[in-house]
């Protein structure tokens, strides 16, 4: 007999004796599923890419929420909640099929990066090296350039930790990817937990200095995907201060107050009650807010109530800004979901648009031996 068999032999021998079971170790997140049979997860094909990569649907569900996600980009196509009734709805904009995610959609739940947000010209320094990134929105380069974070396949994996179940994406970025310096190994999970929290958790390591702004890009409607504009929702913002912008929407370096501007959320108001007050072209909100927690502890960010269907959204996060967008360049077009303008809106928790151009913002610079982490959290309940 062999050695292995035979000690395999003997231990099932002491067990007996014992009275103890032994069980092989089961796929984690099964094993959530099994300890709380509200929780499971689910995969399917979803199609493949225009240069034949396969992609795969992932469905998540905790008992009363339930999130799609695609390795496309890394994306929450999804998430169903329930209202004050119970009623599920999906409150978060997506896509039928791969074709409309590589066309050009508009990041809708994608994970954005290398750099979340834009740089002033597509260039920055660093270490006394100036680099050049590509252009993709004017003369400016936004949420990672021609070819971000959000338009690869990244590996997948269904997880489980000890406060939820979902799946970690993965994939590394190589040195010159889009302009931008080093090999970047980056992950982001998904996470559902048992109390109606969406967690995101980032992680990345570098083998060369480079600059780093990772987010996700859901479009939120509570009362529903495509129900019409989000003006009545309700929005408190924990920042007392927010990031001015040209006319091209590039930080103009100072950090001005919210009080007596449209900017002002310190107070919960409708989101449309200011909106045409932003001016800008088109007109709506597409700022970043200066959060009032700046030490990388999670904190509250947001609160976002929808009256009539009584959901409520909490975002808390480790990031010291987060972009408030109204959806201003929606056109409701079948490649946008036929979501039009101002029918969704983004919270995007991240570091200060134009970051490697700004001395005073806070650093988003990763040196080689350090690590990136960051979460945010959103959490779902209702409102009678």
């Amino acid at each position: 007999m062999p050695k292995i068999m035979r000690c395999w032999s003997l231990l099932l021998l002491v067990a007996s004796l014992l009275g103890t079971q032994f069980v092989l170790a089961a796929d984690p997140a099964q094993t959530a599923a099994k300890s709380n049979p509200e929780m499971s997860i689910q995969s399917q094909p979803f199609g493949k890419t225009a240069n034949g990569q396969e992609v795969t649907l992932f469905t998540v569900k905790n008992g009363d929420l339930e999130m799609e996600l695609i390795n496309y980009g890394a994306t929450i196509v999804s998430l169903k909640a329930p209202d004050k009734n119970g009623v599920l709805a999906n409150v978060n904009a997506g896509l039928d099929d791969v074709a409309l995610y590589e066309g050009g959609h508009p990041y809708f739940g994608a994970t954005v990066g290398r750099y979340a947000n834009r740089i002033a010209k597509g260039k920055f320094s660093l270490n006394g090296k100036e680099y050049s990134l590509a252009l993709n929105n004017g003369e400016n380069t936004l949420h990672g350039g021609e070819k971000g974070f959000s338009r690869y396949v990244w590996d997948a994996k269904q997880v489980q930790e000890a406060h939820g179940i979902g799946v970690t994406f993965t994939r590394t970025s190589p040195d010159g990817e889009e302009g931008y310096p080093g090999d970047l190994t980056v992950s982001v999970s998904y996470l559902l937990t048992s109390d109606n929290q969406l967690i995101m958790e980032y992680q990345a390591t570098t083998d060369a200095a480079t600059v780093l702004n990772l987010t996700n890009h859901c479009y939120w409607n509570l009362a529903g995907a495509g129900s019409g504009k989000v003006y009545d929702h309700k929005l408190q913002l924990e920042a007392n201060t927010y990031v001015p912008v040209s006319d091209a929407l590039i930080p103009t370096g100072e950090i001005l107050t919210v009080k007596g501007t449209p900017m002002d959320f310190t107070t919960m108001k409708p989101i449309g009650q200011d909106l045409q007050a932003t001016g800008g072209d088109p007109i709506g909100y597409d700022h970043c807010f200066v959060l009032r927690s700046q030490d990388g502890k999670l904190a509250l960010a947001a609160t976002v109530k929808e009256p009539k269907s009584g959901r409520v959204m909490e975002i808390y996060t480790t990031e010291p800004g987060i972009q408030l967008y109204t959806g201003n360049f929606l056109s409701g077009s079948p490649a946008e979901a036929r979501i039009g303008q101002h029918e969704a809106f983004c919270l995007e928790t991240q570091h200060y648009p134009d970051t490697p151009n700004q001395p005073n913002f806070p650093s988003a610079t990763l040196q080689p031996g350090e690590e990136f982490r960051s979460q945010t959290v959103h959490k779902f309940s209702v409102e009678k």
